[in-house]
């Protein structure tokens, strides 16, 4: 009896997921002894020819990783879908579009200008940018087109299962994967992590008083952060409050603050918005003044508060006259 097919793949984001699977060390044995890896372009050599050629539904999930920004990326995620049983999206970047999102500040003609005119690393006086395509004596060049809106995987596609991280927990990847194995998936959307905040996990929990009231936010460079009380009492913007659990508390055992990777709890609908809802409400002030000044220490509110999910949040990008006739 032939093995159960998987797939893994890569989109818009720093490879970290890839490196969640090596990571799982010699219990990736375990996944090769229970499945036939038939697409890991990153790890073996497979090309899209190769997945066209299956038989739709023939693999029974794909992992699939990476936000979602151009052209070829909508076309492989599509045909992967076609050709899957289930999709799972993993890490914060299908998950919720990750640190790629953050372009969705801006569109595609900021980016490329950005990139290969304005940067002060960049050396590019005839203003030369990626085309399309373009002749050449072999032949016609082609380039994916980078959209105007970084999307999340279930903004491209349908998408079966959820599992949160940059990069995904190894303990969350060998609980999905061991689930998968035994035919015991929870209902279709499940994020396969966790629906309980942080904090409840957190090394540091008794130190957190009942009531926490503050001054001033700090970020950690600014001070001697320290390592047994609750970093939030310090002024620290830890995240933890709304994230969801899942990690370890790997950043906090860093003495660094949860920064929101796992996303939010199932009750939240908008991650940054539950986030800045929470953060505020710790301003020790009736003064609207003083309450604007204490706010006014957070830098980047955006990068901060939507660090991981503004493709997936209520405001989504910033909605800008499209680069591209069309083009959402």
């Amino acid at each position: 009896m032939s093995k159960p097919k998987i797939a893994f793949y890569w989109c818009a984001s720093c490879g970290g997921c890839e490196e969640a699977v090596v990571d799982l060390n010699e219990d990736i044995l375990d996944v090769v002894a229970a499945f036939d890896i038939v697409f890991w372009p990153v790890a073996l050599d497979f090309k899209r020819d190769d997945v066209e050629a299956m038989t739709d539904k023939s693999i029974a999930v794909s992992f699939i990783n990476g936000a979602v920004r151009n052209s070829e990326q909508s076309e492989m995620v599509e045909l992967l879908r076609s050709k899957s049983q289930t999709v799972v999206a993993f890490g914060s970047c299908a998950h919720l579009g990750g640190i790629p999102g953050l372009a969705n500040i801006s569109n595609r003609a900021e980016i490329l200008e950005e990139v290969y005119s304005k940067s002060p690393a960049v050396i590019n006086e005839n203003g030369t940018a990626p085309r399309e395509e373009i002749e050449v004596p072999e032949g016609k060049l082609e380039l994916p087109f980078l959209w105007n809106t970084v999307k999340t995987l279930d903004q491209a596609i349908d998408v079966d299962y959820y599992l949160p991280g940059c990069p995904p927990p190894v303990d969350i990847i060998k609980n999905a994967v061991g689930a998968i194995m035994k035919g015991e998936l929870p209902p279709k959307g499940t994020v396969l992590a966790p629906d309980i905040a942080l904090c409840e996990d957190c090394p540091r929990k008794d130190t957190k008083p009942e009531k926490i009231l503050l001054k001033e936010y700090k970020r950690p460079h600014e001070m001697a952060v320290d390592p047994t009380q609750c970093l939030l009492t310090q002024g620290l913007l830890c995240l933890g409050i709304v994230t969801r659990k899942g990690c370890g508390s790997a950043c906090i055992n860093g003495n660094m603050p949860c920064t929101g990777c796992m996303g939010p709890v199932s009750q939240a609908r908008d991650y940054g918005a539950k986030a800045i809802s929470s953060i505020a409400s710790l301003v020790d002030s009736n003064d609207e003044k003083e309450i604007n000044e204490i706010l006014e220490e957070i830098i980047d509110p955006l990068g901060t508060f939507y660090r991981y999910s503004l493709p997936a949040s209520l405001i989504h990008r910033s909605y800008q006259k499209s680069s591209r006739q069309g083009e959402k």
